[in-house]
């Protein structure tokens, strides 16, 4: 598959190599790879000299397994095995958003009031699973690790969500909440303070309680406005925050890259950050399409590649199971159904080393050993008169059946081939569409591989993929499907 020329390729060196870019987020719906694409990045910009540091929030093991890391935590650790000759750095972290939350509220209240936050049940649930606290988590967990300006990169990985827009969006409804009209209510005895304070919320509540209390349980609203009284002084914050995260993404030194896969629902959400993204004057550096297939025969078109099958089955009715839906190509045995002596005009399946299987058969020396219960003439004249039981069996062995099964192998593998080229064909249509839409964004394709990324070598890999998109655009151009019908042969009939 090609970077179609409406589409310009994407090259990533010089986005990672500028020191004015800071941050880079990777970006798009769950399941594409955004994980693997940002680990990759941070590989390469280590070493080409950057100091980074990865975020991610993806709960999986293999990214700590893959850059020699027993345990990602809430604290950068260094990643060993990085080529630092020109002078980088790689650090990793994976978001653990209830600690993320834990200091805020250890480093905006005395160590009293925390432990009384921290101890509170509608905090726990609050800061373990409440919507939209893992995005704002990561956003604050971005602005802390800027802030501290011990990394010249900082590459995100967003959450993984149903939809790429929540990494924008949750934040914002989260602080809405914390800083909402019913939390206010809550907090208002909390600012009035003292007795007249305790008035407000008896004459308050009691006009209250009882929606509220069926509402939310009677154990759950105390729990709520214990919580909002010792977040009195916290909440003004969690937007005003957020507000300067949202700022920071907006900055020239910010970099975005949407990832997605060849499908069209994945393109689909990628459309949408597009158009968001330049809503919301963010900066995009382009896309990155993972999980591309490719064929190392890409002229031979699928219609093509059909056409000769069929020219291959041809004139070999016998063994035309082997061509259909059940046949070779589609058992693990590599054989096809199998033969019965109750099938008519069928045998019974041999072995190798019997004349009826086909295969080449040792030169005899002459010399056989009688059958029992025959005499030594008897069985010479018996070896030089072989008998034949089928037609089948007085073909074996000659020129024509000894080709058969390179035809059937021939056929099979090249309806295989039509069946990539298809994938191929169904790929490039859904990401045309995608280029015909937003021809002004980059695109970095990187190739499908046969296994998951399990060593800091496949990132390697994965980096010089996404930072080589200019060579391989010319060499798929040379590569374009040939799909002018097949004309046959006279040797081919």
């Amino acid at each position: 598959m090609s970077v179609d020329s409406a589409a310009a390729p994407l090259d990533l060196d010089p986005v990672l190599d500028n020191p004015q870019t800071r941050i880079v987020v990777c970006c798009g719906s769950g399941g594409v790879g955004k994980t693997t694409t940002a680990a990759a990045l941070g590989v390469r910009a280590a070493e080409r000299g950057r100091k980074v540091v990865v975020l991610t929030i993806d709960p999986a093991r293999r990214l700590a397994q893959s850059m020699g890391i027993e345990e990602l935590d809430n604290v950068p650790r260094r990643v060993p095995g990085i080529d630092g000759s020109a002078g980088g750095e790689l650090h990793a972290m994976m978001l653990d958003m209830k600690r993320t939350f834990d200091e805020i509220v250890e480093s905006h209240a005395d160590k009293e009031r925390s432990q009384a936050i921290l101890e509170n049940p509608f905090y726990q649930s609050l800061s373990a699973g409440f919507a939209g606290t893992q995005e704002y988590m990561a956003m604050e967990k971005l602005g802390q690790l800027r802030a501290r300006d011990e990394w010249d990169l900082i590459v995100v990985d967003t959450p993984p969500s149903r939809s790429a827009l929540d990494f924008l969006d949750a934040p914002g409804r989260l602080g809405s909440f914390l800083d909402g009209k019913f939390i206010k209510v809550l907090m208002a005895p909390a600012k009035i303070g003292g007795r007249a304070g305790m008035k407000f919320l008896g004459v308050g509540m009691s006009v209250m309680s009882g929606p509220l209390n069926k509402l939310m349980g009677t154990q759950l609203l105390c729990d709520v406005q214990t919580f909002v009284a010792a977040m009195d002084t916290m909440f003004g914050g969690f937007r005003t925050r957020a507000d300067a995260t949202y700022r920071l993404l907006q900055a020239p030194g910010t970099a975005f890259l949407v990832v997605a896969a060849p499908e069209r629902d994945a393109l689909r959400e990628a459309a949408y950050f597009v158009e968001r993204l330049a809503a919301e004057r963010m900066p995009l550096a382009g896309l990155v399409l993972n999980r591309v297939h490719g064929s190392g025969a890409a002229r031979l078109s699928a219609e093509r590649a059909l056409a000769a099958a069929e020219l291959l089955a041809d004139g070999t009715s016998e063994y035309t199971e082997n061509l259909a839906g059940s046949g070779i190509v589609d058992r693990g045995s590599g054989q096809a159904g199998s033969r019965t002596a109750d099938d008519p005009g069928t045998l019974t399946p041999t072995g190798t080393s019997s004349p009826e299987s086909g295969f080449p058969q040792p030169a005899s020396s002459g010399v056989t050993d009688p059958p029992s219960g025959t005499t030594e003439p008897e069985a010479h004249a018996s070896a030089a008169s072989p008998t034949v039981d089928s037609p089948e069996s007085a073909t074996a062995g000659t020129p024509e059946s000894a080709a058969l099964p390179d035809d059937q192998l021939a056929a099979g593998l090249l309806r295989l081939h039509a069946e990539r080229m298809q994938v191929l064909a169904r790929e490039r249509r859904t990401r045309d569409r995608f280029t015909a839409l937003h021809p002004d964004v980059p695109v970095a394709e990187v190739s499908a591989l046969p296994g998951d990324v399990h060593d800091l070598a496949g990132l390697r890999a994965i980096g010089e993929c996404l930072a080589d998109q200019t060579a391989q655009a010319r060499q798929d151009v040379r590569q374009q499907p040939d799909s002018s019908p097949l004309q046959p042969t006279t040797a081919d009939r």
